[in-house]
């Protein structure tokens, strides 16, 4: 990798990542095994190359012990090696990725979402466009697990489809690929949970916010942000209205 544009390294070095996990896939592990190996594999991955090709650069990973002079660097990577460990290790699921995002001076600034099983990385380098709407009821990505009461209460509220999937980053994504129109969340996250998925989003043209509207921030000293709106424009007031009035964050 030559490039010094970091919207292609954050796609390539989220592609590196995915094809690793891929082989890793492949390698006859089972269960715990499986999703520990992933989650290795592909911090190493992410730590070599990143310290190759950005080494003055500051890093906030899930699977990382967390430096907390970072919150007094520049640029920051917040990367997730791998979104969705449980789906990960339920082949042939598909829905789990990997999260790479630059955070400069502030605000995210470039990312990428790889869905490997998918072939396809969505990112800031080349942003997708998210066409018109067609008619039908609002889709509301939501856990295939564990959906959350309050989604189910706006669901009610506003007659919307629920639309079950994986890893946090693939629901944003479904909202970025128009297979959902939002996605909120008050349960519980990280910045790396989020941080790539929000930019590629941006970049799209959608809305992204915490779920009550109010502005995202990266890069704190606890990275703990436990709630988040991704949705298209015209939804994003009702939305954080209702979790506004109805949902205690």
């Amino acid at each position: 990798m030559t490039s010094t544009n970091d919207h292609e390294l954050a796609v390539w070095l989220a592609e590196q990542s995915g094809a690793e996990l891929l082989k890793v896939r492949e390698g006859g592990l089972e269960g715990k095994a499986l999703k520990d190996a992933g989650d290795q594999a592909s911090q190493a991955v992410l730590a070599r190359l990143l310290a190759e090709h950005r080494p003055q650069d500051a890093v906030l990973s899930e699977e990382a012990a967390d430096d907390r002079a970072r919150t007094r660097a520049r640029r920051v990577w917040i990367i997730d090696p791998l979104d969705g460990t449980r789906e990960f290790s339920e082949p042939p699921r598909d829905d789990w990725a990997v999260h790479v995002a630059l955070w400069e001076d502030g605000d995210l600034v470039a990312g990428a979402v790889a869905q490997p099983s998918l072939g396809e990385t969505f990112s800031t380098a080349t942003p997708a466009t998210v066409g018109a709407r067609a008619e039908g009821p609002m889709r509301i990505a939501v856990s295939r697990s564990r959906p959350p009461e309050f989604v189910n209460a706006l669901a009610e509220r506003v007659g919307a489809q629920l639309v079950p999937m994986g890893s946090a980053g693939v629901k944003v994504m479904s909202v970025v690929r128009d297979v959902a129109d939002v996605y909120v969340h008050a349960g519980g996250q990280y910045e790396w949970d989020s941080a790539a998925p929000v930019v590629v989003a941006r970049a799209a043209g959608l809305h992204t916010s915490r779920a009550d509207g109010a502005v995202l921030e990266y890069n704190r000293e606890n990275p703990w942000l436990p709630d988040l709106l991704v949705c298209r424009p015209e939804f994003a007031a009702q939305v954080a209205s209702f979790v506004r009035d109805e949902v205690d964050l």
